[in-house]
């Protein structure tokens, strides 16, 4: 029986010995340099918001992280921008673009806020070639039914694209996070291709609730069961069950680079739920193989919702 990795160093080892070409991480942040530095000085302010240190595992240069994933064996990786503001999104969509073109692990990545340009600059965005994008609710500050999305939304449920977002209630409760705003946009569009980031924290229940109803909800493992979680928004180990029958819509999310504690780490605490090798290979690179068309997306099972290809081409989804 494989045993979880001990380190970075023996990460490598680990996805072989799960007979896996890599892992795929759809929980990752690369960021304009200034709004880089803010994120990170927010987090070493991290006692004063959550009541607990968040020190920075990976703060190091941008040649430092995109090594530290290659040593790694992140095979593909979002980057997931997100505006706290108007005024924002276009120019943070630009600059994900053109990172992106600069290393081919890079999953084209997008952002959106509620303001009257935001169908515009979506459109642009799915023509220059993103693959998935990040709403971050709480941050954000927004209702995700703010009817300035209504066009954005309509246009994602179509195309089939991958939203990443951030809309649990943890660390920090907002006035728009939760499970209700989230099951109301589903009702509008129930076709949405959603990846709840971080499990739906603490939310976990409702959450779930959703990804089982929802053919296209999906769930990333962010911070789930690591230290850190486990002291602020513990996860009830009564839901086990539930989160192994979801075994083909849990995709790996680890928020590197600013996150407390080793890379390691969120895949030790991921193999000690017990949940089985065969929902590590699903969880850890064939959901996120499927979702994304990557090569070799085979390996580690089936994923539901799959339509890169058709989202690239902003045409409709796959089957």
């Amino acid at each position: 029986m494989i045993e979880p990795p001990t380190d970075d160093a023996d990460v490598p080892r680990y996805w072989r010995g799960l007979g896996l070409p890599g892992l795929v991480d759809v929980h990752v942040h690369f960021l304009p340099e200034r709004v880089q530095e803010k994120v990170w000085a927010y987090f070493d302010q991290a006692p004063d918001h959550y009541g607990a240190p968040w020190p920075i595992t990976y703060r190091g240069s941008v040649a430092e992280r995109l090594a530290t994933l290659q040593a790694l064996g992140v095979r593909a990786f979002s980057t997931l921008p997100y505006p706290h503001k108007p005024g924002m999104a276009a120019w943070l969509n630009e600059w994900s673009a053109a990172f992106a073109r600069t290393d081919p692990r890079v999953l084209p990545s997008a952002t959106f806020f509620p303001e009257p340009e935001a169908a515009r600059y979506v459109e642009q965005a799915l023509h220059a070639g993103a693959r998935v994008f990040k709403v971050h609710v709480q941050v954000g500050s927004f209702d995700p039914r703010d009817p300035l999305l209504d066009d954005v939304w309509a246009r994602l449920e179509g195309t089939g694209t991958p939203v990443v977002i951030h809309c649990g209630s943890g660390p920090l409760a907002g006035e728009h996070t939760g499970p209700a705003p989230m099951a109301g946009l589903l009702e509008r569009h129930p076709r949405l291709q959603l990846v709840i980031a971080h499990l739906g924290m603490p939310e976990y229940a409702a959450f779930l609730d959703l990804a089982e109803r929802h053919e296209r909800v999906h769930l990333d493992t962010t911070m789930l069961a690591t230290d850190l979680a486990e002291r602020l928004m513990p996860f009830d180990r009564a839901l086990l069950p539930r989160l192994a029958g979801l075994r083909d819509k849990v995709l790996l999310g680890s928020d590197f680079p600013a996150i407390p504690h080793s890379y390691a780490h969120q895949l030790a605490v991921l193999h000690r739920l017990d949940l089985g090798e065969d929902w590590l290979r699903a969880v850890l690179w064939g959901n996120g193989a499927r979702l994304f068309d990557l090569p070799g997306r085979g390996a580690g099972g089936p994923a539901v919702g799959a339509g890169g290809e058709a989202a690239r081409r902003g045409g409709p989804p796959g089957p």
